[in-house]
Order: C-alpha cells, then structure tokens, then sequence
C-alpha cells in the first residue's frame, strides 16, 4: 500500500518537532542573525531609493523574505527526496518550543528562590516592557505572558504554516514574524513604512491564533479559557494577541494583563484571565501548556494520517 501524502507530512511534523526537542536553536550562526542583517540591509536600501512609505515598506519586505522562500520551492523540487531535508530542517529553524521553555525555565527558577534580581533580568531578554522596577507578581506575569503569546509565534503558527504549505510555509511564517518584530513598532520611524509588516504577520496568524487558543482552552480550564476569550481579547489592540493570551490566562485560572511600562510610559492594558496572581509555577504551567499542545496537535495529525491510509488501503 503506498504511503499517502498526509502520512508524509505527519512524519515531517514529528521529526521537525523532534529535532527541536533534542537540538534546540542554534547556539552559533542562527540563521536569523542573518537574517536580520539581511533585513537591515534591505531596509537601509529601500529608504534609500524609495522613501519612508507604505509602499515602500511593502517592496522592503517582499526582498527581504520572497526570495528565501523561491529559494527553498527550488530546492525542495531538486531531488525526488530533497522535500525531506528541506522540509524537515525548515520547521526545525521555524519552531522554538525548547527555546521558549528555556527562556521561561531560566526565570522561573530565580523567582521561585527569591532572587528577585536575576528573575527581572532574565524576563528583560525576552519581553519588550521595562522590567527593573517589577516586583515579583509582575515578573511573573511578564514571563507567563510572553510564554502564551510565544507559543503561537514560535511554535503553533509555525506547525500550522508547515501542515499547510510544508518548510515554504514554515519559513515564510518565521521570517514575516521576525520582521513584525523589527519593522511592526508604532513609532514615527516604523508607523508607516512598518504597516506591511504588522499587517503581514496578523493576516498570517489569523488562523494559527485561534487555533492556539482553542488548543489552550482545550488543555486547560475550558469554560474560563472560552469566557476570558469572548470577553477579555475584543479589548486588546492586537487582534492575535488578545485571543492567545485572554484563552490562556483562563486555561491556567491566573490574573494577568494590566498596567505595564513600555519605554519609560505607562500603558495601562486590559485585563486577561481570572484567578491568583501568578507565581514561578504559573510559568512552568505555562510552558507545560504549549508543551502539551504540541503533542496534542502531532495525536491529532496522525489520527487524521492514518485514518485516510486506512481510507485508501481499503478502496484499494
């Protein structure tokens, strides 16, 4: 009986997810520090010739990512097996699971000892809010936030652009979210020429957002994760953000959300969940959360797999 295409691509997924697990990110020459000098590069080139502009923020990010991703459909088609390789080292760079676990792990230890300090230190490399004045509760909920929201930037959008358009979509993901977070700032530098890119990457994980969400509420405290949802994301500017954080907020029974400082200035943020103020294990819940999706999201697809190898071997 021959394998069928959906078998195929569970069986990329899991090595993909597996080479994650076992491998990590790159420690040296990430593909992204290249990429964002690439980007840079493009940028400085593109203000250059074509001004500041929307337009010119759309041509900026078409050079930056469209040509990796022809790149990667010519390589994929070179070989009968080369889709393999290609595909599955393409969602091992897109994903950052093990990443973000360790990034979570290394505040959540700090706090829970107490110290304090290097618990305030460690959430400074991963969330873009000032940090030096946050008492425990607020490094806490900084950490549990950015592991919500970061489960569907680094791993749960990824898995859905790879099911949908294989290691070109994964890519094409990977790279819009990075230069979101480059170019998708409010600021006067980036209020116009980043419009491309912010509009970009929420058209993207339009799906994939929801779908994490739903995922959270699944694993989760169902009925709070689905209220906090319907009440709490409409509030929130960001309209993948809010359903992401708001559902996992609920699934976990935790408050978050609220005033936070960005840039020196007070922003005072609407609420998200329900529940205790968060700890160092809201963290680790936090993480355990997406792991657990992960794995829920692979059962998932190799039902599916199998049900039409099963479907096809008996129409045989």
């Amino acid at each position: 009986m021959p394998i069928t295409p959906a078998l195929v691509l569970t069986c990329k997924l899991a090595a993909g997810v597996l080479a994650d697990r076992l491998l990590g990110e790159p420690r040296r020459l990430h593909p992204l520090v290249g990429f964002g000098r690439w980007a840079a590069a493009v940028e400085s080139a593109v203000r250059r010739i074509a001004g500041d502009g929307c337009l010119a923020g759309v041509l900026a990010w078409s050079v930056a990512v469209l040509p990796w991703v022809g790149l990667v459909l010519v390589l994929r088609a070179l070989t009968p097996w080369a889709h393999w390789v290609v595909n599955i080292a393409l969602l091992y760079f897109a994903l950052g699971a093990r990443s973000l676990a360790e990034h979570a792990e290394a505040i959540a230890a700090p706090l829970a000892t107490g110290e304090l300090a290097q618990a305030r230190e460690r959430v400074g490399w991963i969330v873009s809010r000032d940090t030096a004045s946050l008492d425990a509760t607020g490094v806490a909920a900084a950490g549990t936030e950015s592991v919500l929201e970061n489960g569907n930037d680094a791993v749960f959008g990824a898995l859905f652009w790879f099911v949908v358009a294989g290691g070109a979509g994964a890519l094409l993901f990977r790279l819009a979210n990075t230069l979101d977070a480059s170019w998708g700032y409010r600021t006067p530098r980036y209020l116009r020429f980043g419009w491309a890119a912010a509009r970009i990457d929420d058209l993207l994980n339009l799906v994939p957002a929801r779908l994490t969400a739903l995922t959270y509420a699944v694993l989760g405290r169902t009925r709070s994760a689905l209220a906090c949802w319907r009440r709490q994301a409409p509030a929130w500017d960001s309209p993948n953000a809010g359903p992401v954080m708001a559902a996992g907020a609920g699934a976990l029974g935790v408050a978050l959300g609220g005033p936070a400082v960005y840039h020196g200035k007070l922003e005072q943020r609407p609420p998200l969940g329900t529940g205790a103020a968060p700890d160092a294990a809201t963290i680790r819940a936090a993480v355990a959360l997406v792991r657990h999706g992960v794995l829920l999201w692979l059962g998932l697809a190799l039902l599916f797999a199998l049900a039409v190898q099963v479907h096809g071997g008996l129409q045989a």
